[in-house]
């Protein structure tokens, strides 16, 4: 890992135009082939939101707008409506895994005497960072890996607790909104993102891919990501699943390779488990068949699982929807 340096102070004026521009900047169009479902790939284009996160980041907050609000008070319940908060659910070890979203705002909780991680995506390139507070605030870079598993850092630091700062950190992907705040004790030790519209990013200028699918016929426009990963933490937890309305994926780290591979059981009408046919592509297990609960197992003595829990409608076909 590189020797991380500390932000100088001078850079929060002109950092001001890099960000705006990069705020400008139009949003790319999405090409989707099925080779986008392959595994350990290097991202090319940002992804969109997906439609079940943008329904909770609305531009304006309504209940303020509805009542005449004033411009002030407007700013404030939009921003309030932004920010998302760290989740039990979306913890990977110490580390919160946000789901990303462009418009949204991620709480990072600092401690004076602490350092937090701010890990952007392997292969994404910083291009700026702006703070509101870069005299109380120690905010610095650094970076780990190497060649596609390249991965930038922001470190972030207060000098003592009780303060408010935000951070807007502009790459050549996108750009992320980070309200920090402190307190005497508790820090995280990091915050990360997910980005599940990245499995429908195009793999352009990579020979062969298109001849080597994790799985035919993937209905794109049905993808559904409505599902929890819960139970034990693992090497081999899940990253995310999510169905196309037929099969189901259940996508896990690129370490999947490197280690024994759980069985998966599904949960049948009567509570019980019952292996399922499935098939292992890469760090995918494809499951030709939709589940509301299901279970990867590993262990005898002391058996670790993780539960997979789809949504509620998840057993019915969505051709109608």
């Amino acid at each position: 890992m590189n020797r991380p340096t500390v932000l100088i102070l001078a850079w929060a004026m002109p950092l001001a135009g890099c960000c705006g521009a990069a705020l400008a900047a139009p949003a790319p169009q999405l090409s989707v082939h099925l080779a986008d479902l392959l595994g350990d790939q290097p991202v090319l284009a940002p992804p969109a939101i997906h439609p079940a996160r943008a329904a909770h980041a609305s531009p304006i907050h309504r209940s303020a707008a509805s009542k005449g609000a004033g411009p002030l008070a407007r700013v404030d319940a939009a921003i309030r409506d932004a920010v998302r908060e760290p989740s039990p659910d979306d913890f990977l070890g110490a580390v919160q895994v946000y789901p990303w979203n462009e418009r949204a705002v991620f709480r990072l909780y600092a401690a004076p005497g602490a350092v937090s991680d701010i890990a952007l995506q392997p292969g994404e390139t910083l291009v700026s960072v702006a703070a509101g507070d870069t005299i109380r605030w120690i905010i610095g870079d650094t970076t780990s890996g190497s060649g596609a598993t390249r991965r930038t850092h922001i470190l972030v630091k207060p000098s003592s607790a009780g303060l408010a700062t935000n951070l807007v950190i502009a790459t050549d992907r996108r750009v992320y909104h980070v309200d920090a705040r402190s307190n005497p004790r508790t820090a995280m030790t990091g915050i990360s993102w997910a980005y599940p519209e990245d499995a429908l990013v195009a793999l352009r200028g990579t020979p062969g891919l298109e001849a080597d699918p994790v799985a035919a016929g993937v209905a794109v426009d049905q993808l559904n990501f409505n599902y929890r990963i819960e139970g034990d933490n693992p090497p081999w937890r899940p990253v995310r699943a999510f169905d196309d309305g037929r099969q189901v994926f259940i996508e896990f780290a690129p370490s999947l390779a490197q280690g024994e591979a759980p069985p998966l059981f599904v949960t049948g009408d009567k509570s019980r488990a019952e292996l399922v046919n499935y098939r292992v592509h890469g760090r995918y297990y494809v499951v030709d068949r939709l589940f509301a609960a299901a279970e990867l197992r590993m262990g005898e003595k002391r058996q670790q699982v993780v539960r997979i829990l789809g949504h509620p409608d998840a057993n019915r076909t969505r051709s109608g929807r």
